[in-house]
């Protein structure tokens, strides 16, 4: 029997009792197939099976993926309602008493009334996440600012995708994530890989990774530590963090001195190429390697494999764009894609690893500070009377752009706001300069949160909310290649908890605006409405249908109507979205890290993920599989510097930075710079490497700096003087 025959039965077998329901993992934007197995007596989740149907993974899935469904039926899961009684307790589990549904909303209701009644509108907050569906955040958007009639919601893709998001619309007029589909990375020439430890954050996409060099490509990776990816490298480019634009400017000008620029695509498609010349002829690979650390023997084959390559990709994740200039690293990389005439074809582009499930769509539809649904600007009239006309709202009562997520913790201290309405995020183990973030919420008047579990950030809240997993509800959300899915539900919601979509429904009706919300009685009501308000946006959904979607096996946006198929490769007509149609080529100085390291802190400090955790570790710490692999944080040292310093492998040491300290174990490896650290950021508590992190924001993107800040070791017998935990950035 052929092998996909064979995996397509045994895919399709069920056991008595027993069904299967097609969906996606809860976890980062790759959203592998997966298939949900039900026990019908009981109609509760009780194992998993891989789709070997889903073209994007094939069957493939990773250590949380096959443990997802644990969460569902999980026994830390929240039941009922949780109401603090004493406010002196926030921060810890204590205070809590099990409520109501309707003591729960009606002191949500009372207290928001009292704060925007004294305080005005803007004094309460919205702070969400992109783990949940489309819909959900539409309609958080729509909540927050016809519900409560603020203009202050933003989410924790700030911290994830929103260079990639600046970067792109800079560049393209548009933010798509990939501009071709993931089936096609295995037949390229050339992968450049920058920032993305992809063999841990994005496992199933490896199959096609490794393919490119089975056929003969080449793989090139840029990361300061040598990570499973980089290890099977043809080059890799070892720098030192927060030198990326540095870098990618080397790229550009020896292209160009090499006479592997595209002169007829750069004419006709591009602007901007003199202004890059002038900027990039300075970044020789002598020069580049005094600022990366990287060898320039090793920066001129990197510039001549990628330059030479008949089709190539460039493809980044978080390691480029949480920086202070993450947006500028965004695309500065994008310009070898356009200098080359690489891009707006099969087999070639520019893509970015989307680190949460929902990435993509959660940061086009309203959720974040400047936006409306579709991707518009709430700056633009156009664009908000349109959305208003889908609303029922009159233009002039639609709130103004807020701001930042970390800039939201800072109009918290100065009490602009007051109050804050949380979902889906976890920002005291996620957001950078932890201790200020923790000192500002618990110093919040009221504080709302809505999660499955009782996480570090609903410590601080005066009421909680048990709300879904993403196994007991439905919807679409976007992967990472722009291709829209579904996500069907498999079971019932455990004890009494409800979706995000139907708490803020009812709380928008108990706050008089229920003539706003009331119409949508069902998770496909606001699908419905959802691509109505995206039609005519650049990210336009109206085409995508729940029953186009399961035809098609998704839709890529924009998919205008029924007619249309979708997207999945940008700029085939060569047509960027700017006003001409060409594509900006952007002439970017290098800018040094925020903070580099001095006497008292001598080392940088990076911080990423590991494959058995999930952000900020809220789910996946509590299963025990991924929590027995991985139990705690730990710091990579190189053996020279642990030499230096006089610590051993698994030696437990105190790493401080000018905002707080944390205390961890060594782990003494090869695959780090002898300049650098490495502590992942899954963990709370005391075990956050956040409390170290710099609140260095992009001007663009507002991204903060999680990967490059001044670092210090000590010996914990050593270590005479106490450090004060700062709380300021």
């Amino acid at each position: 029997m052929p092998k996909d025959k064979f995996f397509k039965e045994i895919a399709n077998k069920t056991h008595p009792n027993e069904k299967l329901v097609a969906t996606h993992c809860s976890y980062c934007g790759m959203q592998c197939g997966m298939n949900l197995r039900v026990d019908t007596s009981s109609n509760k989740i009780i194992g998993v099976e891989p789709r070997y149907d889903w073209p994007v993974t094939l069957g493939k899935m990773c250590p949380k993926g096959v443990t997802a469904y644990q969460q569902t039926n999980h026994k830390d899961r929240l039941l009922r309602p949780l109401i603090r009684d004493d406010a002196s307790k926030k921060g810890t589990k204590e205070g809590f008493r099990e409520a109501s549904w309707e003591e729960a909303l009606d002191l949500i209701e009372r207290r928001f009334k009292e704060l925007q009644a004294k305080h005005g509108k803007d004094t309460l907050s919205v702070f969400s996440g992109v783990s949940m569906t489309n819909e959900k955040c539409y309609l958080t958007g729509k909540f927050a600012r016809l519900a409560l009639q603020t203009r202050y919601i933003d989410y924790n893709g700030r911290f994830c995708m929103s260079s990639a998001a600046a970067g792109f619309l800079r560049t393209f007029g548009v933010d798509r994530g990939s501009t071709l589909p993931w089936t096609d990375l295995h037949e390229t020439d050339c992968l450049f890989i920058a920032g993305s430890n992809t063999a841990e954050c994005h496992p199933t996409s490896m199959f096609r990774i490794w393919e490119v060099q089975n056929r003969g490509g080449y793989l090139i990776v840029v990361d300061p530590r040598e990570t499973p990816l980089a290890r099977r490298a043809d080059i890799h480019l070892d720098l030192r963090p927060g030198t990326d634009l540095a870098l990618a400017n080397c790229m550009v000008n020896l292209i160009i001195q090499n006479g592997h620029a595209d002169k007829s695509f750069v004419e006709s498609h591009t602007n901007g190429f003199q202004e890059l010349l002038e900027v990039v002829k300075e970044f020789t690979p002598e020069y580049t390697s005094e600022i990366t650390g990287v060898a320039p023997e090793k920066l001129i084959r990197a510039a001549e494999i990628y330059g030479k390559a008949p089709e190539a990709v460039v493809m980044f994740a978080r390691g480029i764009e949480q920086q202070h200039k993450g947006a500028d690293n965004v695309s500065a990389y994008t310009n070898m894609a356009l200098v080359t005439g690489k891009i707006g074809r099969p087999k070639s582009g520019v893509a970015t690893f989307t680190g949460q499930g929902n990435g993509q769509g959660g940061r086009e539809h309203g959720q974040k500070s400047d936006l409306l649904p579709g991707y518009r600007k709430i700056t633009n009239p156009k664009h908000v009377e349109e959305i208003c006309e889908v609303w029922g709202l009159d233009p002039e009562e639609m709130p103004g752009p807020g701001v930042s997520a970390y800039e939201m913790f800072e109009l918290m201290e100065q009490k602009t706001i007051r109050g804050l309405y949380l979902l889906c995020s976890n920002p005291v183990v996620s957001a950078p300069n932890v201790n200020y973030v923790r000192a500002v919420m618990k110093d919040l008047d009221f504080m709302v949160c809505s999660d499955i579990y009782l996480s570090e950030s609903a410590e601080y809240a005066d009421v909680v909310l048990p709300t879904t997993t993403w196994a007991e509800d439905e919807g679409t959300v976007t992967n990472l290649e722009g291709r829209i899915i579904k996500i069907n539900k498999a079971q019932e919601p455990v004890g009494e908890s409800k979706p995000d979509w139907q708490i803020e429904i009812e709380i928008a009706e108990r706050l008089g605006r229920g003539k706003y919300f009331s119409h949508l009685k069902t998770a496909k009501d606001i699908s419905d409405e959802f691509r109505l308000a995206t039609k005519g946006g650049y990210a336009d959904y109206y085409g995508a249908t729940w029953e186009k979607i399961d035809r098609q096996h998704g839709v890529f946006w924009p998919c205008k109507d029924e007619a249309d198929p979708g997207t999945p490769h940008m700029f085939l007509d060569k047509q960027f979205y700017h006003p001409d149609g060409k594509a900006k080529l952007c002439a970017l100085p290098y800018r040094p890290p925020a903070e580099e390291p001095c006497e008292t802190y001598p080392l940088r400090l990076t911080t990423g993920r590991v494959v058995y955790h999930y952000l900020s570790g809220n789910q996946t710490r509590r299963i025990p599989f991924l929590r027995d692999m991985c139990p705690e944080p730990y710091v990579e040292v190189h053996p020279e510097t642990a030499a230096a310093y006089g610590i051993a492998h698994e030696e437990v040491v105190r790493l401080h930075t000018r905002r707080g300290e944390m205390s961890c174990k060594v782990k003494v490896t090869e695959a780090i710079r002898p300049d650098t650290v490495f502590v992942p950021y899954h963990f709370g508590h005391d075990d956050s490497v956040n409390l170290l992190t710099i609140p260095a924001l992009d001007p663009m993107s507002r991204m903060p700096e999680f990967k490059a800040c001044a670092a210090q070791i000590n010996k914990l017998e050593s270590a005479s003087s106490p450090l004060t935990k700062a709380t300021g950035g």
